[in-house]
């Protein structure tokens, strides 16, 4: 079993990348395995890694296709409709409530 190189927090070679750094650019890992990892200290848990992967070998994001577009839009969609009440709520219903924010603040007003 091969190990990985394990590097610290804003050490990391030129050359390397995490996953959303290439991204921004519009590449991909690609298939790739990981090249490295990268640790960041915490004081009272275990440090936070996150995993690197070669530039050189990035390739290109897929464009979204229509169909791919079409599923993304209702998915986004369905995350707006509150349970409760069953309106659209204009935004994403934060997972923390399960529910809009006046469905959520109905309770505590009523008292």
């Amino acid at each position: 079993m091969s190990t990985i190189p394990v590097y610290r927090w804003r050490l990391a070679p030129d050359g390397l990348a995490t996953y959303r750094q290439p991204r921004a650019a519009g590449l991909r890992p690609g298939g790739q395995p990981v090249a490295a990892q990268l640790e960041r200290p915490r004081r009272k848990r275990g440090p936070l890694v996150a995993y690197l992967y070669r530039i050189d070998l990035a390739k290109p994001v897929r464009p979204m296709t229509p169909a791919k577009r079409a599923a993304l839009a209702k998915a986004n969609a369905a995350q707006q409709v509150c349970p409760e009440c069953g309106r659209d709520a204009g935004y994403r219903i934060p997972a923390s409530l399960g529910m809009c924010t006046p469905c959520a603040d109905a309770p505590r007003l009523a008292a």
